[in-house]
């Protein structure tokens, strides 16, 4: 009986081995899958981490920023996440974007077509640093169609002769806010806030930005309005019956700037990117496209600006950036 049990018993053998052999040839396969499977995910996570990447608000013009960008990224390697802003909202809209992820930036590098707002997010210690890069200038634009005896200045469109021809964005926004903030500086709020006042009497077009004040003044609708110079360029090409007026006391520079936000996610990229804006190449690539006049700010010509005290008179207790 217990040979026959071993005998038995021995039969089984195989049956066991054979089983024992089958669990570890499926562990090994399902050891060697999930293997494989954290080795994708390290080196997913492990691209992710090392993608070189940089964020940029822009309130320099779509149609001239873009080319830039993807030449920069051609040239670098560095992929840009550009958010632009609109017309009709000029700056204004990224900046208080800014404001609101002080304790959390999103951005890296902000590319402005003006200084004041630049200012303004240095004093609330926002930027790292900025720095001006070649300049385009606020000018008169006529109809030459419709204007023979153009304005000496600004103060002149208060004249009834321009009652209800006159055009210009809304002075809250973009380089008309910097503009009136710099006019009141330079004739001092009382003689300011009487120009304003003679201005409105006059029944001016109010538009969202400073490319319409051009088309308005290049359809005929208006026969004069306060722009910016790279505007008037743009109507020119267009085959537009307008010039823009000589410069003149109460006239007024504006450089882009280019920033590093700080504490920038990417702040290896940031700096690339805030050096290749300031270069030669982009200058020139801006002037070529009549988005700027100069490849410097020359001598002031205009108004001069004192910024500290300009911008000591326009804190907001919301935080964010009023006019």
């Amino acid at each position: 009986m217990k040979s026959r049990a071993r005998e038995e018993s021995g039969r089984g053998l195989p049956h066991s081995k054979s089983f024992a052999l089958a669990s570890a040839s499926w562990s090994a396969t399902v050891l060697c899958r999930f293997q494989w499977i954290l080795l994708l995910i390290c080196c997913y996570t492990g691209c992710r981490k090392s993608e070189s990447v940089v964020t940029v608000y822009a309130s320099q013009d779509q149609v001239y920023a873009e080319p830039i960008l993807a030449k920069f990224t051609k040239e670098t390697k560095i992929r840009v996440r550009a958010i632009y802003d609109s017309e009709a909202v000029k700056t204004v809209g990224l900046v208080n974007r800014l404001i609101t992820e002080e304790s959390n930036p999103q951005c890296d590098v902000f590319w402005n077509n003006e200084e004041l707002r630049t200012r303004q997010l240095e004093a609330r210690n926002i930027v790292q640093k900025w720095a001006p890069v070649g300049h385009r200038s606020r000018r008169i634009v006529i109809n030459t169609h419709l204007v023979s005896a153009a304005p000496k200045s600004m103060i002149d469109l208060t004249n009834i002769t321009w009652k209800g021809k006159v055009a210009l964005a809304y002075p809250l926004f973009g380089t008309t806010a910097a503009h009136f903030l710099a006019l009141r500086q330079h004739w001092g709020a009382k003689n300011w806030e009487l120009w304003c006042k003679a201005l409105q009497a006059n029944k001016p077009f109010l538009v969202d930005g400073n490319s319409v004040v051009v088309q308005l003044v290049g359809r005929g609708e208006a026969a004069i309005g306060m722009t910016d110079s790279d505007d008037i360029a743009a109507g020119q090409k267009q085959g537009m019956p307008i010039k823009a007026l000589p410069m003149e006391d109460n006239s007024l520079l504006i450089p882009n700037t280019v920033a590093i936000v700080r504490n920038a996610s990417h702040p290896d990229q940031a700096q690339h990117l805030y050096d290749y804006l300031q270069s030669a190449a982009v200058r020139n690539a801006l002037i070529s496209a009549s988005a700027l006049e100069g490849d410097v700010v020359p001598e002031r010509t205009g108004i001069s600006v004192d910024w500290p005290r300009l911008l000591g008179g326009y804190s907001c207790d919301s935080g964010l950036i009023c006019s």
